[in-house]
């Protein structure tokens, strides 16, 4: 089997996809950023960094701290709100030729609904992905940490929007599971597993945290292993797509994650250091799959064989 012979492309609800490559939000701003560095377009999806209702400053500085193997982030997600949103940015990403994946986080269950609701009225958009996981704003984990509230956010985006969703989970949780059963329970079409594991750094000379806002998320290869287990439990529980997110930094690591049950990949905190990187996994995806044997990704998606 030649690699050019493979066929890349997988299915997100309603959503064919070219490929399995994707951006992580929060690590890809709007996507522009990054065409001056190779062709957007070939890329399977986007997901853009996260849109809230109102416009947000995000959190105070320091935002950002290196770690061994990894990033400790407080962003806090910034963004200059849904209405300026949709007038000055959603026109260019439009233009980028890959399919754009807007992810949104509400303040309140309705907030969600009414995100949905504003940009389902704008052309251009492939699906949702809702941020109910973020461990850098207040009340920012409750939605993905209590299986009825998880399932009553999809259930009120649901009712909006006929686009296929995207619940993303948190790791801070005992048992990522039920979580999973609940937002496909409420209309979810996929998961995307996992965000950011919450964790601090200390100067203790100072007797002070390192970021701004004491806590931050943690992600980067450090918590490679911790996404891949909870794909793997997602892809034995749950009925749809898994979208793997988490120290994706080569296509070997993209492998991991599509034998260990995800349709999708993510690439997150790689396009700091590498700005090619989303790009340099899908080149480099063919030639792994060709060697399994496989004439397509659909083909090796969950066949890790556990003991």
């Amino acid at each position: 089997m030649t690699a050019g012979a493979i066929d890349l492309s997988v299915q997100i609800g309603a959503l064919t996809l070219a490929n399995p490559v994707s951006t992580a939000s929060g690590t890809y701003g709007k996507g522009l950023e990054f065409q001056p560095f190779y062709d957007v377009s070939r890329l399977g999806s986007v997901v853009v960094k996260t849109i809230t209702t109102e416009a947000r400053a995000g959190n105070p500085p320091p935002r950002l701290a290196e770690l061994p193997g990894g990033l400790l982030n407080s962003i806090g997600l910034p963004n200059p709100g849904v209405e300026a949103y949709i007038e000055t940015y959603l026109p260019k990403l439009r233009s980028l030729g890959s399919p754009l994946i807007i992810n949104i986080a509400g303040h309140s269950v309705d907030d969600f609904g009414v995100l949905a609701a504003r940009f389902a009225r704008e052309d251009g958009i492939a699906a949702f992905e809702l941020n109910m996981s973020c461990p850098n704003v207040a009340s920012g984990l409750d939605y993905s940490t209590q299986p009825k509230v998880a399932r009553q956010v999809l259930e009120r985006v649901r009712g909006e929007t006929d686009l296929p969703l995207i619940a993303k989970l948190s790791p801070n949780v005992t048992d990522i599971r039920p979580i999973g059963e609940a937002v496909v329970e409420g209309g979810a079409d996929a998961i995307s597993a996992i965000n950011t594991l919450v964790g601090m750094l200390v100067d203790w000379r100072r007797r002070r945290p390192v970021l701004g806002r004491g806590y931050g998320g943690v992600s980067g290869p450090c918590i490679k292993p911790i996404a891949l287990r909870m794909v793997r439990l997602l892809f034995e529980t749950v009925d749809v797509p898994i979208v793997g997110i988490g120290g994706i930094q080569d296509a070997d690591d993209a492998m991991d994650f599509l034998v260990a049950g995800a349709s999708v990949i993510q690439v997150g905190t790689a396009n700091y250091y590498r700005p090619t990187a989303a790009l340099d996994i899908l080149e480099g995806l063919p030639e792994r799959i060709a060697a399994l044997g496989a004439t397509s990704v659909r083909e090796i998606v969950g066949t890790l064989q556990m003991p």
